[in-house]
């Protein structure tokens, strides 16, 4: 539904663009598998995207949403959430380990699922418009897909399961029936990286085609475990993704796609930072204070079975397009970790380890119809949603201190059966052919029922981890209503603005590592947010220079906190309210032919209006965890031919981030200072696009950035896992 070049253009004096150049990353484009050659011109593609479950030219949606194209991702090496955050406003991509990714948009973030069996999470990712309803059921090897979709702020209206904070659309690459092609792309870099990837397309006949890819990640551990002597937090993966595409008429559309994950690595044992003042640095002694060294008894693990199928089938009738999406995941999950360690201060030894198990099914189906009347002035979707969930978790948390009888040990088996059913629709309407209103909703009905326990395995030592042992089974009933009201006005055929308001909505739970019974059977509620947005959608200089902005206000309602109380358990609740306001930008710029210019700046408020803080403090007034002030991102890129040799390409990234805190306390154990990454890139590819080889380095700065710490405030001790140093590698690739 892209809107037509009809509009008269609208020019801006270049002097104006050294103000733009103060906001972040932009797709480039959605084109074939194969890298592009320099554009001729300095005109910008068109970037189709679905962020509106239909396709539409990004310039043409009312949201906040940043895309990022096939060949984005590979030029950038963008392998991880972590590298699709770096380069979008307002998003911060954590994680507690590999398999259970903290994400954030604009300050809403998850908090607790890593350890609850019942609680889901505030920003989704989608695989081909499916809900991943686990963090470890989510393949995060971003090596398969024609683009990745960020859409910023509550989407109540058109996604499974809503989505209170923010949506990440991966979408995988299609098979074609007009194009053959194999390729492989071979890494080699430090800390032993050896990366495989291989892709193909092969056209069976007019109307039928497959395509697949496999992708192979190994690296030696950032970390080195003195204790064992082994380096952990390695990498060792595998996965596979194999789609087949039947097309027998225009009308029909039929892709069964399947993709598989495995992947066996150590752990993360966490660094020990410590105040050696206290208590006469009791837990501190023998630390090493290379914060790349641990020291644990047990290095840990981290194994994951991922299989997922899904049936996407459009059908094309007078009425508009009728869309079939059925899916089912399985996930096996596992990993175990030191949470805490000090194997090398006896008789002192402290030991916390933290192992948990996870089986999660999933099956969902959505109808939905996507149509046009009134001579295409009546836009929309409508549909209904169907999403069943199985999780079956055990939470292991051991605990052992020095002396007799002192070691501690807990089992906190969960079970869940989650139900989700759900109407939807949302139209546009043309008052005239420069205005047009929205309006949308989505009714949810939502069911979890729980076994839930606490069984002590060891002790109770000191202090217990489980002061006595549960059994309960409860059961919850949510609904909500979230609608969605807006407007747009296009100035002309380069330039538009919209407003919206928006309700978000995140189901309740129950607790899964609760303390006693009582607590495991009262269920916390679901969480609510209210976003008011105004943007805007311009190209200017000739379609040379591509400039987005949003503003927005939320009122955050009901907020799902998480809390580690001390030597215990992660407890959640309904502790507080928030406002949240912003600005974000994301800027284009191509001022001659070959060279594209981008930049970036999210500005985010974040508070905290009313947060009694439980037993421990009151947190009102306190910045939201995981929501950075300030982000910046620039990058350069140049390409141009050599001769006979083919196109040379040049990149380079920078991104900079002010100061995270990672819990609501606030306090100077949980902050992440302001940091900066620069990234780079140097490419020679073959005249006819049939081979590259690349040169590449990613944190070159190498900056220790904390992704994930747990604060013992009493003992004045930060338990931290960092992103990775700085990496560097060569990578060749071939196409035939």
């Amino acid at each position: 539904m892209s809107s037509a070049k009809t509009f008269k253009h609208v020019h801006m004096p270049h002097g104006v663009v050294l103000l733009l150049l103060t906001t972040p990353l932009l797709a480039q484009t959605t084109r074939p598998p194969q890298p592009s050659a320099p554009v001729p011109g300095t005109t910008i593609e068109t970037v189709v995207v679905t962020a509106q479950r239909v396709e539409q030219n990004l310039q043409d949606v009312p949201v906040a949403v940043s895309a990022f194209s096939e060949e984005t991702l590979r030029v950038n090496r963008m392998n991880a959430m972590a590298d699709i955050a770096q380069r979008t406003p307002s998003f911060t991509a954590t994680e507690v380990n590999p398999g259970e990714p903290n994400l954030a948009i604009r300050g809403i973030g998850t908090e607790g699922i890593n350890s609850n069996a019942a609680g889901d999470a505030s920003v989704v990712m989608f695989i081909d418009g499916v809900y991943i309803g686990r963090g470890g059921a989510a393949a995060l090897d971003l090596f398969d897909l024609e683009r990745v979709e960020v859409l910023r702020g509550p989407q109540g209206t058109l996604f499974g399961k809503n989505v209170v904070g923010g949506a990440i659309s991966l979408i995988t690459r299609k098979p074609s029936m007009a194009d053959s092609f194999a390729e492989v792309n071979g890494t080699f870099g430090n800390y032993d990286r050896r990366d495989l990837l291989g892709r193909f397309n092969k056209a069976l006949s007019d109307t039928l085609a497959i395509s697949g890819a496999f992708s192979s990640r190994q690296h030696d551990g950032y970390t080195l475990n003195e204790t064992t002597g082994n380096r952990v937090d390695n990498e060792d993966s595998t996965a596979a993704h194999i789609a087949m595409r039947y097309r027998p008429t225009d009308s029909l559309d039929a892709i069964l796609t399947l993709d598989v994950v495995d992947q066996d690595q150590k752990g993360q044992p966490r660094d020990n930072i410590c105040n050696t003042a206290f208590q006469g640095g009791l837990h501190c002694v023998g630390i090493n204070p290379d914060r790349r060294i641990v020291n644990a008894v047990k290095d840990g693990y981290l194994n994951r079975e991922i299989l997922g199928i899904s049936a996407n089938i459009d059908y094309t009738t007078a009425w508009g397009t009728f869309t079939s999406l059925t899916a089912f995941r399985n996930t096996d999950f596992s990993h175990a970790d030191a949470f805490f360690s000090n194997p090398i201060n006896p008789p002192n030894q402290i030991e916390s380890y933290n192992e948990n198990v996870e089986d999660n099914d999933q099956f969902s189906q959505e109808f939905r119809l996507s149509f046009d009347a009134l001579d295409k002035t009546l836009r929309g979707v409508v549909g209904i949603y169907y999403l069943k969930e199985h999780n079956k978790r055990t939470e292991y948390l051991t605990q052992d201190f020095p002396g007799p009888g002192s070691t501690g040990k807990a089992a906190f088996p969960q079970a869940v059966d989650a139900s989700s059913f759900a109407v939807f629709g949302q139209t546009d309407y043309s008052l005239t052919e420069r205005l047009t209103l929205t309006a949308g909703a989505r009714m949810t009905w939502e069911k979890k029922d729980v076994d839930l326990a606490g069984v002590r395995l060891a002790g109770p030592g000191w202090p217990p981890p489980l002061a006595a042992e549960y059994a309960i089974s409860a059961s919850k009933r949510w609904d909500a209503f979230t609608p969605k009201l807006g407007v747009s006005y296009r100035f002309s055929d380069d330039a538009m603005a919209y407003a919206s308001v928006t309700r978000g909505f995140k189901s309740g739970g129950f607790q899964g590592t609760a303390g006693t019974g009582a607590s495991a059977a009262t269920p916390y509620d679901p969480e609510y947010a209210l976003s008011y947005e105004a943007g805007a959608k311009t190209e200017w200089l000739d379609d040379s220079l591509r400039l987005n902005v949003a503003t927005f206000y939320i009122d955050y309602e009901d907020l799902q906190v998480s809390q580690l109380v001390p030597l215990c358990c992660v407890v959640i609740g309904n502790a507080a309210t928030a406002k949240i306001k912003g600005v974000e930008a994301e800027v284009l710029y191509r001022p001659l032919e070959g060279l594209d210019l981008n930049a970036g700046y999210s500005w985010l408020n974040t508070e905290f209006t009313d947060f009694a803080g439980g037993a421990t403090a009151n947190y009102t007034g306190n910045r939201l965890p995981r929501a950075p002030t300030s982000k910046v991102n620039l990058g350069a890129q140049y390409q141009w031919p050599v001769g006979d040799l083919g196109v040379l390409l040049a990149r380079v990234d920078w991104t900079y981030q002010s100061k995270i805190y990672f819990e609501a306390s606030n306090t100077p154990l949980e902050v992440q200072k302001g940091y900066d990454v620069l990234d780079a890139r140097l490419a020679l590819r073959a005249p006819d696009n049939s081979w590259e080889v690349a040169l590449w380095g990613k944190n070159l700065g190498d900056e220790l950035i904390k992704t994930h710490i747990v604060a013992f405030a009493p003992f004045q001790q930060e338990l931290v896992t960092y992103q990775p140093p700085r990496t560097w590698g060569i990578s060749v690739w071939f196409r035939h």
